[in-house]
């Protein structure tokens, strides 16, 4: 892996922490405004089987310029491009509770995880960073790098 993304790790296994702080002082109508998820595709059909069927989201819309998914609560618009150049980072993630069934489930639909060398992975392809946070990669069908993480000592998350 790069070293662009083991400082996406470091700041994915800040974000508990992050999220527990207090909000600052002056902040803008940003600190309380939900956030819409963007990624690109060069194939919308491609993309929507991928994003619908396999992650399992719900597609909320078909619009000329996005499809438009519902993952957890959050808007995902992945926008229609020409081309998708690739990154060699997680451009989107998902924090799940058991990264192991999430990991297994998804393998069963096909998706393969990334190997990356000087990281230590299990036979699913999970990496546990020193701070005990676990993550695993995968691509979606254009290339963007996508991740699992399951965060330490966290209690289970709610469901809807």
């Amino acid at each position: 892996m790069t070293r662009g993304g083991i400082v996406v790790l470091a700041v994915l296994t800040a974000l508990p922490a992050l999220a527990a702080a207090e909000p600052r002082q002056g902040g803008t109508v940003l600190t309380t405004a939900e956030i819409i998820a963007f990624v690109g595709t060069a194939n919308a059909e491609r993309a929507n089987v991928f994003y619908r069927d396999t992650l399992g989201l719900r597609l909320v819309s078909e619009e000329p310029q996005a499809l438009v998914f519902d993952a957890g609560g959050r808007m995902l618009r992945v926008s229609i491009v020409p081309q998708v150049p690739p990154a060699r980072y997680t451009v989107l993630g998902w924090k799940v509770d058991d990264i192991a069934a999430a990991a297994d489930g998804l393998a069963t639909k096909g998706v393969r995880f990334e190997r990356f060398a000087g990281f230590v992975q299990d036979a699913r392809g999970v990496w546990t960073a020193p701070d005990g946070t676990r993550v695993a990669w995968f691509r979606d069908p254009d290339g963007n790098m996508l991740s699992l993480t399951q965060f330490p000592n966290e209690p289970p998350r709610r469901q809807p």
